[in-house]
């Protein structure tokens, strides 16, 4: 019995995740949530009270998935620190062009979805956001002489993000993926001048564009 129930919970909190990302939150209805989670009204409230406490645990399986699906085949794709940050971003421009300029980051997207007097959501949220953030800021901190003495990683990461977050929103009003590739080079030069000033010869740059 507590095998079933589990594999229903994984069943609702993975169908949310798909129709929160692909109508939206606001959009998406619980009987939409149960249709395609196959599943009964019953089923949904013995694990969750509310639309809302789901969305808390979509957030938390974001979270969780963070490292299995984006970080790890980053750590596979190169062993250079500095280059994992490009790899990272590069992911993101490989979705843009797969959904022809409708992909959108589901963290970001619910962030500027979701009322802000949802403290408790935003506040899931932002966990995801740092714990993209502490991703890139561990393959910094794996750059060690590269960058200048005293960089500020933790600053820096959220940079990185935050060129993410824009090229991706400017690429897909644009339909366009200019923007992105505009925002990554900028960033890219970026990191050559901060390894310039070390004296530490910049990694040549290895091209993942398809």
């Amino acid at each position: 019995m507590p095998a079933k129930r589990t594999s229903s919970r994984e069943r609702i909190v993975e169908a949310a995740v798909w129709l929160f990302y692909g109508n939206g939150y606001n959009a998406t209805g619980v009987a939409e949530i149960l249709k395609k989670a196959k599943v009964n009204s019953g089923s949904f409230y013995f694990f969750f009270k509310s639309k809302e406490e789901l969305l808390l645990a979509v957030l938390d399986w974001y979270l969780e998935n963070l490292e299995p699906i984006l970080i790890w085949p980053v750590y596979e794709a190169t062993s250079d620190p500095i280059e994992r940050v490009f790899v990272l971003l590069d992911g993101y421009r490989q979705k843009i062009l797969m959904t022809e300029f409708d992909f959108t980051c589901p963290i970001g997207r619910l962030a500027l979805e979701i009322d802000p007097a949802r403290t408790q959501v935003h506040a899931k949220i932002a966990a995801n956001f740092r714990g993209w953030t502490e991703a890139v800021k561990r393959c910094l901190e794996d750059a060690g002489v590269r960058l200048p003495q005293g960089t500020d990683t933790e600053a820096l990461a959220k940079f990185v993000l935050t060129v993410m977050e824009g090229g991706v929103m400017q690429s897909r009003s644009h339909k366009s993926i200019a923007p992105f590739d505009a925002s990554v080079e900028q960033l890219r030069q970026y990191f050559r001048y901060l390894e310039q000033s070390t004296g530490f010869p910049p990694a040549k740059e290895k091209s993942t564009r398809r």
